[in-house]
């Protein structure tokens, strides 16, 4: 399988997909992972996770999951700029090759996140920023250096992340924007085309899924920048879902997203049942417990993310599905929010809950109209 051509998946037999879809659905409770389908195996795009090669090295259990179901790789951290570009002058690569040599060695595409975030940038780099022509050169050369060192081999980045406010319209004053004003969007975009013409280039954000402000000025972004050449070429959907949002808020944003023409990357899904206000610490404990009737519940909402993407988003835009972890006990969630909850697609057990089954489904179920 070479990196950017992906061949469509086999689908699960015949009489499996009719039990599935049709009548009342009601998904079964855990199963051992030898006797279900592989993710990767049911979709016609790359099905992907975020992942630590250190996790897999100390966890070899959840490296036999991952090679079950997913087929392409995100590094939760390490190809970060904190990472990186820990000190001034020097680039530590280290751990990005890990993730490269992970990746090729298992047959996997990797995507690389990301490039400018304003949460990943190092104290250094924001003393540089009270000198414009300083932090706009570095960026030139951090980004020529980090893409043309990964040219060819890593599939797309996320090239710059979270540029508008946690709500509403409107850009964030991050230390990027405040030394180079929005214009260090367009400049990173052109500086990763430049290191690698061939590589999906990414805008990704959180929740322009559900907040259509927001979404709507990312989107005005989008169109601004092709319309001065800037060569992006995919628009990342973070998917942190809730429970309470509604469905047919979701399908909008897909529509009108799809419809700039970029690849659209359902980039860091999960579902939690619980609230938070988008900050560290912010969780609000609305359930204790994960009930039976919750996880049917959610098995529901995967199934319909799932079916809406292979829906809306035509089939050529379609770069894939990634999970932001893929197990609930080693869910970001539950330390960032500091709340107990349950996102994921298996257990703390590493065994597939009915979210799994309800997004399996949604993979091979007949298209529908949203």
């Amino acid at each position: 399988m070479t990196l950017f051509k992906w061949k469509l998946r086999a689908k699960i037999a015949a009489t499996v997909v009719a039990a599935l879809i049709s009548g009342d659905i009601v998904y079964s409770q855990n199963e051992p992972i030898d006797e279900i389908m592989g993710l990767k195996d049911i979709a016609t795009f790359p099905v992907g996770t975020a992942m630590s090669t250190r996790w897999y090295e100390r966890m070899p259990e959840l490296a036999e999951v991952h090679f079950k179901h997913f087929d392409s790789v995100t590094a939760g951290n390490a190809m970060k700029m904190h990472f990186v570009a820990k000190e001034a002058g020097a680039y530590d690569f280290g751990p990005a090759d890990q993730m490269l040599e992970f990746a090729e060695r298992h047959d996997q595409r990797l995507f690389g996140h990301t490039l400018i975030w304003h949460s990943a940038t190092p104290d250094w780099v924001e003393e540089l920023a009270k000198d414009p022509v300083a932090l706009d050169a570095f960026m030139k050369d951090y980004i020529h250096t980090y893409v043309g060192r990964y040219k060819g081999k890593v599939a797309g980045w996320d090239v710059v992340n979270e540029a508008m406010n946690t709500k509403g319209p409107g850009y964030r004053e991050s230390v990027w924007y405040q030394a180079l004003g929005k214009d260090y969007i367009s400049k990173a975009f052109r500086y990763a085309h430049e290191a690698d013409p061939e590589a999906v280039l990414f805008y990704n954000d959180f929740n322009i899924e559900r907040d259509l402000e927001k979404l709507d000025t990312a989107l005005g972004m989008i169109a601004d920048l092709k319309s001065q050449g800037v060569p992006i070429s995919g628009l990342g959907f973070q998917m942190h879902i809730r429970m309470d949002i509604p469905d047919e808020t979701i399908a909008e944003a897909l529509r009108k997203g799809a419809a700039m023409g970029l690849q659209i990357h359902l980039s860091e899904v999960d579902i939690i049942f619980n609230r938070h206000d988008d900050s560290r610490g912010g969780g609000e404990q609305v359930y204790t417990e994960l009930t039976n009737e919750m996880r049917e519940k959610q098995a529901e909402k995967y199934r319909k993310l799932a079916l809406m993407y292979r829906s809306i988003v035509p089939e050529e835009q379609q770069f894939g599905i990634t999970f932001w972890g893929f197990n609930d006990r080693g869910s970001w969630i539950r330390p960032f929010f500091n709340i107990m909850d349950w996102p994921c697609l298996f257990d703390e057990e590493l065994e597939p809950k009915p979210a799994y089954h309800g997004f399996a489904e949604g993979l091979q179920a007949p298209l529908e109209d949203f």
